[in-house]
């Protein structure tokens, strides 16, 4: 699934139109990678966590010369996913259903009268 799929999917789901979604996925990411650009983590329960990892240096090889190469110290993102998500993905869980707590309304099921009309 790439970035316009997901949108389009979280539009049908909450009956918001694909530009509001678009923005506010947009504004999700930026405040994820604000936050990890600082060291903070970012833990989204059930789902996982995003925080940021240290690299140390180390030495490597040039595959065609198999020189020795320094490779510098860096910081990484990385993710952890949580329990939930892992059991999702493994077939242990069924996914929780979703609801719509948002401006579109819900689905009604008609309701039956309890005065039934007589012929």
């Amino acid at each position: 699934m790439n970035r316009a799929e997901l949108i389009s999917e979280i539009a049908d789901l909450t009956g918001q139109p694909k530009t509001e979604v678009g923005t506010t996925l947009t504004g999700i990411i930026h405040s994820i990678t604000s936050a990890l650009s600082k060291g903070e983590k970012v833990t989204l329960v059930g789902f996982g966590t995003f925080e940021r990892r240290n690299r140390q240096a180390r030495t490597g090889r040039n595959p065609r010369t198999l020189a020795p190469l320094r490779i510098p110290s860096s910081r990484v993102p990385a993710f952890r996913a949580g329990q939930e998500l892992k059991d999702v993905v493994d077939g242990r869980s069924r996914q929780k259903g979703w609801q719509s707590s948002g401006s579109a309304p819900a689905a009604k099921k008609p309701s039956k009268s309890s005065k039934s009309k007589k012929r």
